[in-house]
């Protein structure tokens, strides 16, 4: 039986809530999305969430209702998924990467510092595995550079950093509710901001940059019927159906936060006092929701332990290589060696199977393989 690296959680109430609505009048673009909006945003201590269709969609969305275009730099931290970086490229910004912080793998402010330039227009921290990154640091890096800051989510959604809500750290935060995240609409995203010109710019943006408000109209004579484009936008809207599903995952994310650190909590005992491997830390005044449970893999010995538990059905997986390192940066003169702690980081990162409904006895499989592997006996 193989015990995947994540996986969703769904029940009787998941099913129930597509059901209704693919029974109602809207499949897409109707009420349950705006109902969706509202809990995330509720959920997230902002002003206001605008859903969309996946979180490599809600990073897109979220630099242009930034303002990020040719000419600006983007601050990215290297140990992140290519699309912190890809989608500010993608609207023609240049990308400086930095290092990360050595005990969490998230943005180190002191190198977003360092970098800081005339261009920079936006530093991206990620809550890695869903610890937070320090963004009280982040912010005053970002506040002396007049620029502003995006806070990459995917993985963190749930988690607070003293005691204030991921989703209120930033000047527009992004959410990913792929299956594996900490809670799922199947594909989604959102953006959450408490700036009203940005989430009016998002969901402008989601919508092909379509305007329908009269007073915004160019031509507000034409008809009733008259809507305008202003600046460019792409379809990422998210339906109704999916929707549905997010909202009724909402509802239960407190109790995916508690399974999800009684997982982490299995783990941080079993591999106790385990020579040649790094446990994950708690930084003071973080309170995760883990996505992932980052394991560190010391001795060369991280491609051993993969191969070992990937033989038996243990799907570990490896999150992520540093950014740059895509032939896409590299071909571009980004070089290996520009952030020798992410690069450090990636050498030994291995992430253990994490989600809500993995069973203790699944759990314990995983923690005896990796004991007997490292050590060479059976448990």
């Amino acid at each position: 039986m193989t015990i995947p690296y994540g996986h969703q959680s769904i029940d009787d109430s998941d099913v129930a809530a597509v059901a209704e609505a693919l029974r109602g009048d809207w499949l897409t673009m109707g009420p349950a999305v705006a109902r969706f909006e509202d809990a995330v945003a509720q959920r997230a201590g902002a002003a206001g969430a605008v859903a969309v269709s996946n979180g490599t969609a809600a990073l897109h969305t979220a630099y242009a209702a930034l303002g990020v275009g040719p000419g600006d730099e983007v601050i990215v931290p290297a140990m992140t998924f290519v699309a912190t970086a890809s989608t500010a490229v993608q609207l023609g910004a240049s990308v400086r990467f930095v290092d990360v912080e050595d005990d969490t793998a998230t943005i180190d402010p002191s190198a977003a510092d360092a970098a800081v330039a005339s261009a920079t227009a936006v530093i991206a921290s990620v809550g890695y595995a869903g610890h937070p990154a320090d963004a009280d640091a982040v912010v005053a890096v970002a506040g002396r550079a007049g620029a502003r800051v995006l806070d990459d989510a995917a993985h963190a959604i749930g988690s607070t950093w003293n005691g204030r809500p991921v989703g209120a750290l930033a000047d527009a935060t992004t959410f990913s509710f792929f299956p594996t995240k900490n809670l799922t609409t199947a594909e989604g995203g959102a953006v959450v901001s408490d700036d009203p010109e940005v989430l009016a710019r998002a969901r402008r943006f989601r919508s092909h940059g379509l305007v329908r408000d009269p007073a915004e109209l160019r031509e507000p004579d034409e008809g009733g019927w008259h809507q305008e484009v202003h600046e460019l936008g792409l379809n990422y809207r998210l339906p109704d159906v999916l929707a549905a599903l997010g909202a009724s995952q909402l509802a239960r994310l407190d109790d995916f936060k508690r399974r999800r650190a009684a997982v982490f909590a299995r783990y941080q005992e079993g591999l106790s006092g385990l020579d040649g491997v790094r446990l994950p830390v708690v930084r003071p005044g973080a309170d995760p929701m883990w996505h992932l449970y980052p394991l560190r893999v010391l001795g060369g010995r991280r491609r051993e332990l993969y191969d070992a538990l990937r033989a038996q059905g243990v799907l570990v997986q490896v999150n992520y290589i540093p950014v740059y390192w895509h032939p896409y940066f590299a071909d571009r003169g980004y070089r290996r060696g520009m952030c020798p702690v992410a690069e450090r980081f990636y050498a030994e990162e291995l992430s253990l199977p994490m989600y809500a409904d993995l069973t203790p006895s699944d759990q314990d499989r995983v923690i005896d393989l990796v004991r007997s592997t490292l050590t060479g006996s059976a448990s």
